[in-house]
């Protein structure tokens, strides 16, 4: 694992890649210039010491190479003696060319001219690889014109300079040319300087005491990019500083989150966690620190423990998608972030997909199409502007009516993973209200959800914490990209076969499962609309096997649709909780409706003049009838 410390813009995951020869400069002149960098809040990049050296770098370097805007090549004398480090200036040198970064080099105690012309060490170097690579001098020549190529860019000469100095210098020159090329940053979240105003507000920067602040909101919100954006613009008001990037991940992959955020706080990447002396180093430092994506109350009292911990006008600043996280902790304010308002949504869409282009008329056609769909969440609006940049309007139109059946997979990844944090119980809450009950009454919601045993008083209040649902005028809603995640969970079960989903809401998944039988004990939730279909036949065989339907929703065809329901219709369904049919076509339940469990009955605009013939008084007491329309008479013997 590679360390990256502070902030990145939105086009390049590291502001800067350090390339250098470890052996010669990790513990001195490389480790006080990361240090430096991380302290201006450069988001920067250094390769592990414990990785393995080959013959080739890492694709994890390539790609860290890559994703940065600046490298910074720190040229010793023995830099040219390792082929690993070689690779890593040919692939500077094509990110470069190619895709515009820019290339700093530092000639640490060596002549610039020296490898320019590959002289002394430089040359001495080079000569052994030809010596044992004859059967590739071709790569070795390209070694050596990636080294004339550095030589000739403009850098610093470290002979006769005060170190101290230099390095000072270097982090400076950097900083003063990310803001102009960090306005991608600002881009992320557009109108971030109103976010970034009112988080500053709450952060009280004058204020002497130390205080803590969460960020929260939805995955893909914009939670970090603000974080970043507040931690480039503060961070030079601190003596120690530390942006620790999506601690869950670390956290899961067994990374030490507590040296990490010391190292960078601190400036010493040997820290020892457990010298006594560290309290009082930190007692009197007036620290910044981010800790961002944060999944529950263990790595905050790992990381920051207690206010005093650190020195007085420290900030802590805590990105989640858990607000009862925050409070239980103790923060001292919370910012809420807002989705975005379709003028803004429109604004950040148009970046990513016309860049600096006009998009033409039919195209514009469709933007209201996006937009409708990602509703105000910046996350989905990159990617999609991203995919859909440079596509022909035949390529937009098949994006969008594939978006309408399977959910961009990088959207899909950032929202699951709040749902992946819920237990058994919470996340058959969240699939039942996306399924079934987005826009309904919550008391009616906890009455069903709460016979089927699924604790809906506190696991609806840890939805709406998480920002996984909302409750607004005691109604329950949710964004149509979490809706479309759930989907998108039940569709993978079991991609082929929807019969043994645990829902089921496609119109022609339905119809297979109907009309061929396949209906499981697995299927729990139909939901889906007659609209389209000439007809459509239930039969007892078709429902047979589904003994453990727990929700039944027949919508409103907007179309006349000949629902045939056979003589021997059997309606048993003893987990049956909730039943809606609208344009119910009978004048009668079928005889042999035996729901004993059910708790909302629901039919709306149907022809029933009489539930049923006999007695069923018992039924009676269970229902909650609602919904009924207009001109229905309904009469019970």
């Amino acid at each position: 694992m590679a360390d990256a410390s502070s902030s990145s813009s939105s086009q390049h995951k590291y502001d800067v890649f350090l390339s250098f020869r470890g052996e010669d400069t990790r513990n001195n002149f490389t480790a006080h210039l990361y240090h430096a960098l991380c302290h201006k809040g450069i988001y920067t990049f250094i390769d592990d010491d414990k990785l393995a050296r080959g013959q080739v770098i890492s694709p994890a370097l390539v790609t860290a190479i890559e994703n940065s805007m600046f490298s910074i090549i720190v040229l010793s004398e023995n830099y040219a003696s390792s082929r690993w480090c070689l690779e890593e200036l040919v692939k500077i040198l094509e990110c470069k060319e190619n895709k515009g970064q820019t290339v700093l080099p530092i000639f640490y105690h060596v002549d610039p001219s020296d490898v320019r012309k590959q002289r002394g060490k430089f040359g001495e170097a080079l000569a052994k690889h030809e010596e044992n690579m004859k059967e590739n001098v071709e790569r070795v020549k390209i070694w050596k014109d990636a080294l004339t190529k550095v030589a000739d860019l403009s850098g610093w000469d470290s002979r006769n300079k005060n170190e101290f100095l230099l390095i000072k210098e270097v982090a400076e020159n950097i900083w003063n040319k990310l803001p102009s090329t960090l306005t991608s940053d600002t881009e992320d979240l557009v109108g971030i300087d109103s976010h970034i105003q009112e988080v500053e507000m709450l952060l009280c920067l004058e204020a002497d005491d130390v205080r803590m602040v969460g960020i929260w909101g939805m995955g893909g919100i914009g939670k970090t990019t603000l974080a970043r954006a507040i931690f480039k613009k503060i961070s030079d008001k601190f003596e120690g500083c530390c942006f620790l990037d999506d601690v869950a991940d670390l956290a899961r992959k067994g990374k030490d989150l507590k040296k990490l955020l010391l190292s960078d706080v601190l400036r010493d990447k040997n820290i020892d966690v457990t010298a006594p002396s560290l309290k009082a180093r930190l007692h009197f430092k007036k620290v910044l620190i981010v800790i961002d994506n944060v999944n529950n109350r263990a790595i905050l009292e790992n990381l920051v423990g207690e206010p005093n911990w650190f020195g007085p006008k420290s900030r802590i600043i805590i990105t989640t998608r858990d607000a009862h996280l925050l409070v239980a902790y103790g923060v001292n304010d919370v910012y809420e972030v807002q989705k975005l308002q379709d003028e803004q949504a429109t604004k950040l869409f148009n970046q990513y997909a016309f860049r600096n282009d006009t998009p033409s008329r039919d195209v514009m056609k469709l933007i209201d199409l996006v937009i409708a769909y990602a509703q105000g969440l910046p996350l989905a609006l990159k990617v999609l502007g991203s995919s859909l940049c440079k596509k022909s309007i035949d390529e937009w139109l098949c994006e969008l009516i594939k978006l309408q059946k399977i959910p961009n997979m990088e959207n899909q990844n950032v929202l699951q993973t709040s749902f992946d944090e819920l237990d058994y119980y919470q996340q058959n809450l969240f699939l039942d209200i996306a399924f079934s009950f987005r826009g309904e009454s919550k008391d009616v919601v906890i009455d069903i959800l709460n016979s089927c045993g699924f604790f809906p008083i506190s696991g609806i209040r840890t939805l709406i914490d998480k920002s996984l649902i909302s409750c607004i005028d005691e109604r329950l809603y949710m964004h149509d990209l979490l809706k479309e995640m759930g989907k998108e969970i039940v569709r993978r079960t079991f991609p082929e076969e929807p019969g043994k989903r645990s829902r089921l809401w496609m119109q022609q998944d339905v119809c297979h499962v109907l009309e061929n039988l396949t209906g499981t004990e697995k299927v729990e939730v139909i939901n889906f609309t007659l609209s389209g279909l000439k007809e459509i036949q239930f039969t007892t065989a078709a429902f047979a096997k589904m003994t453990k339907l727990r929700v039944l929703i027949i919508n409103k065809p907007q179309m006349q649709c000949e629902v045939l329901i056979s003589d021997d219709f059997k309606f048993h369904y003893d987990e049956l909780r909730y039943l809606a049919w609208y344009d119910y076509p009978l004048k009668l339940l079928p005889s042999d409706f035996e729901c004993k469990n059910l708790v909302s009955f629901r039919m709306p605009n149907s022809h029933l003049t009489q539930l049923w013939e006999g007695n069923k008084v018992w039924l009676i007491y269970s229902l909650f009838f609602r919904g009924w329309g207009r001109g229905n008479n309904m009469l019970c013997a």
